[in-house]
């Protein structure tokens, strides 16, 4: 039997990253990632039988509710565009390829609508079937699949006018996007 304490220790940070990937913001997700483990530590998770799975629905869930009460997502990635494409003040110390591979893909990312977000965060980012996916997020399997099918067309989409061409799309790409989503970002 996991304690509270071994609980946070094994999924904080799977629940950061995907608050990060999902608010675009560094210190909003920090909130609803103690947000999350509030609502986990206060009910009955010892009773739960995919613990993972409930975490992550508990942390999307969060993470729309957050975007729902804030000013519309366009918006906001707006604002805050700066963040994506600042040139550092401290050169090459600050500049590591993966950094910038990691705010690349979530300014990527950021151009999704939330839902379909969702989804690809939790298939690319946790490794989710669309079973597993459908449930955490109390839709039907088949509009799970959709959105999964429309998030990649979107993406290729996104790429393609970022002029991201000389990759195949057969998937390599893909895996890369959940290879980065899955780095550390703290």
């Amino acid at each position: 039997m996991q304690s509270n304490r071994e609980l946070f220790e094994a999924y904080n940070k799977a629940v950061y990253r995907t608050c990060y990937y999902m608010v675009h913001d560094a210190a909003d997700a920090e909130d609803l990632c103690q947000e999350v483990f509030i609502t986990v530590f206060r009910s009955q998770w010892q009773d739960v039988e995919y613990v993972r799975a409930w975490i992550m629905k508990i942390t999307v869930n969060a993470c729309l509710n957050h975007l729902k009460r804030s000013r519309s997502l366009q918006h906001k990635v707006a604002q805050n565009l700066h963040l994506w494409n600042r040139n550092s003040e401290t050169p090459v110390e600050r500049l590591i390829e993966q950094k910038e591979t990691e705010l690349e893909w979530a300014g990527y990312l950021s151009r999704l609508p939330a839902k379909i977000r969702a989804v690809l965060t939790l298939r690319y980012m946790h490794d989710f079937s669309l079973a597993e996916i459908s449930e955490a997020l109390s839709i039907p399997l088949g509009t799970a699949k959709s959105r999964q099918h429309k998030g990649l067309k979107m993406m290729r989409r996104i790429l393609l006018e970022a002029g991201i061409q000389d990759k195949e799309w057969k998937g390599e790409y893909y895996e890369e996007a959940g290879k980065y989503a899955g780095a550390s970002i703290k």
